[in-house]
């Protein structure tokens, strides 16, 4: 029987073959008590800010969503 650590090397060797690396990304954790209301203060500091419009239109203008929902 394989063991688990492996199995997992095996995987990681088959993905760095095909060109891949791995990335670690560390993210605030939406779950932590406060989150909510930390993202909506910091929406609404945002919310007339001539700069933040500016990257807003520019990041409509940008996208391309053709095809999506």
């Amino acid at each position: 029987m394989e063991s688990t650590i492996h199995r997992v090397d095996k995987h990681r060797a088959k993905l760095r073959a095909a060109g891949l690396r791995p990335v670690q990304l560390w993210l605030p954790d939406t779950r932590k008590r406060g989150f909510r209301a930390a993202c909506r203060r910091q929406s609404l500091m945002l919310r007339n800010d001539p700069q933040e419009a500016e990257v807003l239109a520019w990041l409509e203008a940008a996208g391309d969503r053709e095809g999506w929902r």
